[in-house]
């Protein structure tokens, strides 16, 4: 059986496309702009959209892009940076509060509109993460995906809208429906299974679920090897999302602490002025 090498020697390739670079520039000068028409933004927000800008570039643009298409391990690890690292750091950065503010009454009339209620809704988030990570991974759009670069290239940018669309719930910054606190971290705990359960069934397969991974693996690959290799890919979506997930009930947790503590003080103070 041929088993395909890696080495720490890969570590140093890249993979620049002109477009990403290209948008994620745009989205940083927008962003920038939106900051200096927003006085007194926050610097921590700031520098979150930083980071899932780095995050984004470092999962498409480096190693990690460069083998994304040949071993569905590293496909797998992109996939979880991007949904679960790069898209909880834009949420945190409030893109669409400051492209809120920044806009004239026109666009805030647009955002207060039906179309973006629905579109922010926690339960619309948490619809489109639960039916985008299985049909990604587990259908013939996994298949199409590898077949096509455009497709990829459309899958990554879902991943990141799908991520944030569900962070920016779970973390209730923005404005727009929210949900209690304490609920958030049932919100995200409800969304764990959806992670074991695709990642299970990756782990599982005693047949190859991507017939066209066999032409992007590694030349001479054994059809041993490219189940192996998918194999590990689900172990990734298994173990690396439920941790990336528990990880995020930290600072989740930790704002539901600030605000019971809030309210406990304000509820204190009600009770002193009535003399209770």
């Amino acid at each position: 059986m041929t088993t395909p090498g890696f080495s720490w020697h890969h570590l140093n390739q890249w993979h620049l496309g002109v477009l990403p670079l290209f948008l994620m520039a745009v989205a940083l000068a927008l962003y920038t702009r939106g900051v200096a028409q927003v006085p007194g933004w926050s610097r921590a927000r700031s520098a979150s959209f930083v980071a899932g800008l780095a995050v984004t570039f470092l999962a498409t643009q480096t190693v990690l892009g460069v083998y994304d298409m040949v071993y569905f391990s590293a496909h797998m690890i992109q996939h979880l940076a991007l949904i679960m690292v790069a898209a909880p750091l834009f949420a945190l950065a409030a893109p669409l509060d400051l492209w809120y503010h920044a806009s004239g009454q026109r666009t805030r009339a647009f955002f207060d509109g039906r179309i973006m209620m629905v579109l922010t809704h926690p339960l619309f988030g948490f619809a489109v993460y639960f039916v985008v990570i299985p049909v990604t991974h587990l259908s013939g759009v996994a298949n199409l995906m590898m077949q096509h670069e455009w497709v990829h290239h459309a899958e990554q940018i879902g991943f990141l809208v799908t991520g944030y669309l569900f962070f920016r719930a779970a973390f209730g910054l923005e404005r727009g429906r929210t949900i209690h606190p304490g609920l958030r971290l049932v919100y995200v705990m409800a969304a764990v299974p959806v992670d074991t359960f695709t990642g299970l069934a990756l782990l599982m397969s005693t047949n190859l679920p991507f017939p066209a991974y066999a032409a992007m693996a590694p030349a001479h690959s054994s059809k041993e090897w490219l189940l192996s290799n998918v194999h590990l890919g689900g172990a990734i979506m298994w173990i690396g999302g439920d941790a990336l997930m528990l990880l995020a009930c930290i600072p989740i947790t930790a704002a539901w602490v600030m605000w019971e503590t809030a309210r406990t003080k304000v509820l204190d103070a009600e009770l002193d002025k009535l003399g209770l």
